[in-house]
């Protein structure tokens, strides 16, 4: 008769085959998950990058596409002004996308309609239909536009800071690199700015197989419980709330400095007596600075729960930036460069602000699609008024202290939105 320890030993060894599996299960099932969370992110940045070289692609080669065209200079001052428009008009139907279909599935939509309206449009002779077309595109940009920072807090919800992050890192890449290369492109591909804009929707492709694969593996449609649950509410009265009209007030403003600074930029240096190759150079420095600071920036300002110390920092820097621009453009001219590029670093702050000022997903849905819809409108004004005051007095005097003046507003809108609240509390009946 087997002794007391030897039966122990064999129930023991007999419950090792039964015990084990349930053990090991839990590893496949994280590494699962892991794949998942790596692709979607690799989708985010894939769907960042090219966000952008819809529109600095064509800027480059606006001339080459205006002959090749017979474009008139009404329809090219149409084309300057889409962009805004689009992303204020269409960015504020996301809240209703995104609830029927879910957020992952419009944002898989909008990069197929990237795509398709970038290949599209390098294919007709008509000067109207490649507009049509470029607003296809652009539609497809407002809504990742509002989206991508949904998909951030829905599926990272202890990973926002980083992943807004790496999303504005890719922002900054997608709009430098078209910038930067666009036109070297052309040239090394025969000459055809077809080919030059054309290649541009390739890269779109990439980013729409992987939100492809995305989606199926996650069948987001915007049904079932889980769906309903982050689905965003449907009447939040998101007008009540102060924090929400200070983030657009701080969107639209930093847009405008932006939108400002790239479109003008070059032309600024060169009428100061820099070369044109020169000038080039230093707009991509402005560039090139956002890239890593894109990326550190939301981590640091996450960790404070609030932004102020940011907002201050950031906006002095433009108009340190901006003033040195206006006096003395010509004389250390990369210092005016990292300066206002520091400025628009904004731009990923207010997405920082846009994922930590609501509780949730439904919540960053709303405020996103309110604060960029409102911000793109007050942006429109900007880059034209500048325009207008150059033609006007034939000198940057007034421009570049006009934009000066306005970082005084978003500072004190900035530091409004700054702190640390939810529009869940503010945004009540």
């Amino acid at each position: 008769m087997p002794t007391a320890a030897e039966r122990s030993a064999t129930a023991t060894e007999g419950r090792r085959p039964a015990d084990q599996p349930p053990a090991a299960a839990p590893a496949p099932a994280a590494a699962v998950r892991n794949g998942a969370a790596v692709l979607l992110a690799v989708a985010v940045a894939a769907a960042a990058v090219n966000l952008r070289p819809v529109v600095t692609s064509l800027g480059a080669l606006l001339d080459p596409v205006r002959e090749g065209l017979g474009m008139s200079a009404t329809t090219a001052g149409l084309l300057a002004a889409l962009p805004p428009l689009c992303f204020a008009l269409l960015g504020i139907c996301a809240p209703a996308l995104a609830r029927r279909f879910g957020p992952i599935a419009v944002v898989t939509a909008a990069t197929g309609a990237i795509t398709a309206g970038v290949l599209a449009r390098v294919l007709t002779g008509s000067a109207a239909l490649f507009l049509l077309l470029t607003a296809v595109a652009l539609a497809g940009v407002a809504l990742a536009n509002v989206l991508i920072p949904v998909v951030i807090k829905r599926y990272f919800p202890d990973r926002v800071a980083p992943m807004i992050g790496l999303y504005s890192m890719a922002l900054s890449v997608g709009t430098s690199l078209a910038a930067a290369t666009a036109v070297p492109l052309t040239h090394a591909l025969g000459g055809s700015w077809r080919i030059g804009l054309g290649i541009w929707g390739l890269l779109a492709a990439v980013a729409l197989v992987l939100w492809l694969t995305v989606l199926f593996l996650r069948r987001d449609r915007g049904t079932g419980p889980a769906a309903a649950a982050a689905a965003p509410p449907a009447r939040l009265p998101i007008l009540r709330s102060r924090t929400a009209w200070a983030l657009a007030a701080f969107f639209g403003l930093q847009s405008t400095s932006a939108y400002s600074a790239m479109g003008w930029l070059p032309k600024i240096y060169h009428d100061a007596g820099v070369s044109e190759s020169a000038s080039g150079v230093l707009l991509a420095l402005v560039m090139a600075v956002s890239v890593p600071v894109s990326f550190l920036l939301p981590n640091l300002a996450a960790r404070r729960g609030d932004q102020r110390l940011y907002v201050v920092v950031l906006g002095l820097c433009g108009i340190a930036g901006f003033l040195g621009l206006m006096l003395a453009a010509g004389t250390v001219p990369w210092l005016w460069a990292i300066l206002v590029g520091l400025s628009m670093c904004a731009f990923p702050l207010a997405l920082t602000m846009l994922g930590l000022r609501a509780r949730t997903p439904g919540g960053v849905t709303q405020l996103s699609a309110f604060a960029q819809s409102l911000g793109y409108l007050i942006s429109i004004p900007g880059p034209i008024l500048m325009g207008a005051l150059y033609q006007g007095t034939g000198q940057w005097y007034l421009p570049l202290g006009l934009l000066a003046l306005l970082l005084v507003p978003q500072i004190l809108v900035g530091l409004r939105a700054a702190r640390a609240r939810h529009i869940e509390d503010e945004a009540v009946v």
